[in-house]
């Protein structure tokens, strides 16, 4: 095994159906690759039994927060590292109760893979589509599906082979191939298939879930992500006495090195790279994935914002003056018609955009066009809309720059919708 420190590192969102056995699942692999130690799983146990939840203790190593034992579900995304002899794997679990859809976006916006949980009892639900569409839309290419409580129907391969079908059926019609993916027979609650080989399935001759990672997964590559033009979304900028301003952000594309000449943009603003910084360590180049700040000769205090994106002088980051988006629409109280002004998060920035035409209705289910032109679009549809932001906003289109694509549109307090950049159409 190499250390922690050496290994490529992979977000994985767990995802699925509120009841389908997700964290019961996770809190199982974490117990079975040694993270969560024998004393720590007993003490668990008794909390489970005293909750009169006997057989919910894997599941209480993800649901820390007390209300969440309480009601039985899984609110906040719970992260959790642990280790494969590839890789070094942040699991996320994502909630997959309806209220919490806004918290399994932003999951399945950070992650590299996803492991779909569907239970061999219930089969495909209502959440298990809207996951695998969701997982789709924000551009998940890698997954694993666990077809659990195979314990629950005594193993019957039968039963693992009709929900298999069942799930492909879907997967399919949202647009990934089935035989790419490898379905596993499991049990959360009594570990099969999940670190260790079931003995139960001597019918199932694939790997386990921990083998699977490393088979079927591959981190996102460093080496595409630099060959794109440098997209760095500043978080904040600071003034630092005897240096000047000193911005502060994420490299999500590119690389940057002291003495490029960068240009911030909606401000407009360029200069020269003089340091770079992370950790408190010079850099000698920023690359995808640094957290860093940086100095730029001559730049004035307050010119530059979160929001603001560095690219270099001659590449620099896209501001749209209107673009094409295909979004989903999570939830809304009525309907949504053009005019519609919510908030677009994207990257660091949050700009209201005017929803300005509705071009077309999308099945979310088969991605057919069912109506040209509607005249309005309501929970649960897909569409593709014409966008104009209220004020100058950096945006690129997701097929050429993936990790500047994408935006969740939020309003009335909640996640509204999801979406990417299809096609810029004005620029400034």
């Amino acid at each position: 095994m190499k250390n922690m420190a050496e290994k490529p590192h992979l977000n994985i969102v767990f995802i699925g159906h509120v009841d389908h056995g997700k964290s019961t699942s996770i809190g199982r692999l974490l117990y079975d690759t040694g993270y969560v130690p024998e004393n720590v799983m007993r003490k668990y146990e008794e909390e489970a039994k005293k909750a009169g939840k006997a057989t919910w203790e894997f599941a209480f190593v993800m649901d820390r927060l007390k209300e969440e034992r309480e009601r039985g579900l899984t609110i906040d995304l719970a992260h959790n590292k642990f280790s494969t002899p590839k890789y070094n794997i942040t699991i996320i679990d994502a909630p997959g109760h309806k209220d919490f859809i806004k918290n399994m976006i932003t999951g399945a916006s950070q992650s590299d893979g996803a492991v779909l949980v569907v239970s061999c009892k219930d089969g495909v639900q209502e959440q298990t589509k809207e996951h695998i569409t969701l997982s789709k839309t924000l551009g998940i290419s890698q997954m694993i599906i666990s077809i659990n409580k195979m314990d629950e129907v005594n193993y019957d391969q039968k039963r693992f082979e009709e929900t298999k079908a069942q799930v492909s059926k879907f997967l399919q019609m949202v647009g990934y191939k089935p035989a790419d993916i490898p379905f596993i027979p499991t049990s959360g609650y009594k570990g099969d298939n999940l670190a260790k080989k079931s003995e139960n399935m001597p019918w199932y001759k694939g790997p386990t879930i921990v083998e699977a990672f490393d088979k079927y997964f591959t981190p996102p590559s460093l080496e595409k992500l630099m060959k794109l033009p440098l997209r760095l979304p500043l978080q904040d900028s600071y003034t630092i006495t005897g240096i000047g301003t000193v911005p502060v952000g994420r490299v999500e594309t590119g690389s940057m090195k002291p003495g490029d000449k960068v240009i911030f943009e909606p401000a407009g603003v360029t200069g020269e790279v003089k340091t770079i910084e992370m950790h408190h360590e010079n850099l000698k180049e920023a690359k995808p994935g640094d957290n860093v700040g940086f100095n730029v000769r001559g730049l004035d205090k307050g010119a530059v914002r979160r929001g603001d994106v560095v690219g270099h002088v001659g590449k620099a980051p896209t501001v749209a003056k209107k673009f094409v988006a295909q979004i989903i629409v999570m939830n809304h109280p009525s309907v949504i018609a053009p005019g519609y002004a919510p908030v677009f998060h994207a990257h660091t920035t949050q700009v209201a955009c005017r929803i300005t035409k509705i071009l077309k209705k999308i099945d979310p289910k088969t991605g057919q066009v069912v109506a040209e032109n509607p005249d309005f679009i309501k929970a649960g549809d897909a569409a593709l809309v014409e966008c104009e932001p209220s004020k100058p906003m950096v945006i690129e289109s997701f097929k050429e720059i993936p990790p500047m694509g994408r935006f969740a549109i939020r309003d009335m307090g909640m996640t509204v919708a999801v979406g990417m950049v299809m096609d810029i159409l004005e620029k400034r």
